[in-house]
Parts: C-alpha cells; sequence; structure tokens
C-alpha cells in the first residue's frame, strides 16, 4: 500500500506551487525541512460556488467523478481535497408556533456555501502560522467589550485548539478503580 506524499512548505499556495519536497511522515518531513514539523490543512485559493466549478478550476489536483470526466490520482498524489463551506453562520433556533396544526414553523433556507480547495501539508514549526488569532475562549474572556461583530465572526470561524494536549486514557472504557484500592483497575460489569 502506498502513503500519500504531503507536501513540505511554508504555506498551503507554497505547498501547491513549489514545496521544499515530499513526505509521508513527519519524521521524513523534518529531515527535509531540517526542523520539526506541523502537519495543517489550510484552504487555498478562491471560493466556487458550485462543486463543479471547482472541480473545472482544480483539474488534475482533485479526483473527479463525473461522468465523462473521471479522473483518479495515484495514492501519492491525494493531499487536496475540496471541502464545502457555509459562508454565513447558522440561522437561530426556532421556536414553536402551535398555529394551523403544527408545531414547528417552515424552516428557514439551508445557508449559502462554497467549495474552496483543502490542502494538507507538512509546515516546519519555525514558519509563521496561517491564522495567529487570540484563541476564542481566551479573547471573550479579557476583552469581551473590546470585541465587534467582525472579530467575533472571524473568531468562530477559527477551527477548535485544545486548552491542554489531550492527556492517554490510563484505564478502559469498562474498567474502574477500586474505592478501597486505587492502583487496582477491574472490569466494570
Amino acid at each position: 500500500m502506498t502513503a500519500i506524499l504531503y507536501p513540505v512548505a511554508t504555506s498551503g499556495a507554497a505547498a501547491l506551487a513549489e514545496p521544499i519536497g515530499r513526505a509521508a511522515r513527519a519524521r521524513e518531513a523534518g529531515a527535509v525541512a531540517g526542523q520539526a514539523v506541523v502537519f495543517v490543512t489550510e484552504a487555498v485559493g478562491p471560493a466556487f460556488a458550485t462543486r463543479e466549478a471547482a472541480l473545472d478550476a482544480w483539474q488534475g489536483r482533485v479526483e473527479d467523478d463525473r461522468p465523462g470526466r473521471a479522473v483518479v490520482l495515484p495514492a501519492e498524489e491525494r493531499y487536496c481535497a475540496l471541502a464545502q463551506t457555509a459562508l454565513d453562520r447558522a440561522p437561530a433556533p426556532l421556536k414553536p408556533v402551535y398555529r394551523d396544526g403544527r408545531r414547528w414553523p417552515d424552516p428557514p433556507p439551508p445557508p449559502q456555501t462554497v467549495w474552496r480547495l483543502q490542502v494538507s501539508y507538512w509546515r516546519p514549526a519555525s514558519a509563521e502560522p496561517v491564522v495567529e488569532a487570540p484563541q476564542a475562549r481566551r479573547a471573550r474572556r479579557g476583552e469581551a467589550a473590546v470585541l465587534g461583530a467582525d472579530m467575533l465572526r472571524a473568531l468562530t470561524r477559527q477551527p477548535l485548539q485544545p486548552v491542554k494536549p489531550q492527556q492517554p486514557l490510563d484505564i478502559g472504557l469498562f474498567e474502574t478503580r477500586l474505592p478501597e484500592r486505587p492502583d487496582v483497575v477491574v472490569p466494570d460489569e
């Protein structure tokens, strides 16, 4: 089985145009970059209203399953994908109406969406991150009155970031520690 050879680059655009090299694993990517690397997935290029327009624009970069235009990329080249994203935020929750024998009103139209190319690549750890905005949790606590609507909208569109690294589980899902001996793990029924 062949692994995907992800580009090693400082940005998504550089990963498409002129990567430093290609590597399947972090160790190999670190050797190519000469330093530690971080795996990143970034939206690149313009937004397209339809999937067909995006497939036509990024022909040869993503797999195309349309009849008569089918393109299957080799496994090593599958580091790009098309993703559909919403332009505006989700509508507010609906309130029950209890009218004309109906409990709920007609649902609002779905949000308008666009198609963007998502590029996955290895970015050197010393390279400047693409989005360097404060984590939403910290920004809201410290400067809630200062944040405007545009800043809040930008914060909601950020990828989720953990507060601290997740700790590995020391016991299984169906195991428990004995109250009288916390060092002993027993199966839970």
